[in-house]
């Protein structure tokens, strides 16, 4: 009996996956999905979650994605060229590595996972903007927008802050 309580509080996190691109699988465009969706091949477009759902997304070892992850729950242990966006829980493995900024509201790093960007926590699970005091976009805003606002944003705060000498 303990073990079946076990499996389910882990379960959120792990989730049952749908969908399966396998490694020997290219994808180039942008994916959209509900439920969960295992990467195991190479995904050259943005990557998002149905508005809404309590998606998940996992990246394995020997998957990449090069374009924007929007989604609530991701999970990475290959490599994402891109930034982001995880509205509820980041699971960031052993071996996983991010070129692009990181928005999160929970994040789980294990040492040797790397970060070549931003991380920026976003305390609203449901809103993953709005950190500059700028209105935020209403429910019905579609990710991609989302994605450019928080971008702007991103730029607009680098552009306030004094010289940072890069």
């Amino acid at each position: 009996m303990l073990g079946n309580k076990k499996q389910k509080a882990r379960k959120p996190t792990t989730g049952h996956f749908d969908t399966l691109i396998s490694s020997k699988t290219n994808v180039s465009g942008d994916v959209e999905f509900s439920g969960g969706l295992h990467v195991d091949g190479r995904i050259r477009g943005k990557v998002m979650a149905e508005e809404g759902s309590s998606a998940v997304l996992r990246i394995s070892e020997v998957g990449a994605v090069e374009g924007d992850i929007i989604a609530p729950r991701v999970i990475i242990n290959g490599t994402v060229h891109g930034d982001v966006y995880a509205s509820e829980h980041l699971e960031l493995a052993q071996k996983a590595s991010i070129n692009g900024n990181v928005y999160y509201n929970l994040i789980q790093m294990a040492m040797g996972a790397s970060v070549n960007g931003n991380l920026v926590h976003q305390k609203e699970p449901v809103g993953l903007l709005g950190q500059s005091g700028k209105e935020k976009p209403s429910g019905n805003t579609k990710a991609s927008e989302k994605v450019a606002v928080a971008k702007e944003e991103q730029v607009s705060e680098q552009e306030r802050a004094p010289g940072k000498g890069e």
